[in-house]
């Protein structure tokens, strides 16, 4: 026997009629998410008076293909490989400066050395 005794017993709740008052439970998805408004569609944008609308992973026009002129769209992608195959000569180019600037150093250090030690050779004999 307890010394306190047990005072606390809390009641037993009584069970629910119903589960849910809602019978939007009993529908399809398809319908639920029209009741529902889950179904959101793709997003869409207008930018520069192109609509674009996103689909698999990528911006595509809402009229299928490209409002512009095509060799306007040719021009742009020609002169964008340009400048990338430019880019990548300059960096190339920077790296081979770099590269001589280097070993233009390392060499300078090493006659700044030699000079050092020939001046100290030069002071001992005299």
């Amino acid at each position: 026997m307890p010394l306190f005794g047990n005072s606390f017993s809390p009641k037993k709740t009584p069970p629910r009629k119903w589960a849910s008052l809602s019978n939007l439970h009993l529908l399809d998805r398809s319908t639920r998410e029209v009741e529902l408004g889950l179904e959101y569609g793709t997003p869409t944008m207008n930018l520069a008076g192109q609509s674009l609308k996103f689909e698999n992973g990528q911006w595509v026009s809402e009229s299928g293909s490209f409002t512009g002129d095509r060799r306007e769209l040719q021009r742009l992608r020609k002169r964008n490989q340009q400048l990338e195959e430019e880019n990548n000569l300059l960096r190339l180019k920077v790296d081979i400066l770099l590269d001589m600037l280097s070993e233009t150093t390392a060499e300078s250090h090493l006659m700044e050395k030699e000079l050092e030690e020939l001046k100290q050779h030069s002071r001992r004999k005299k």
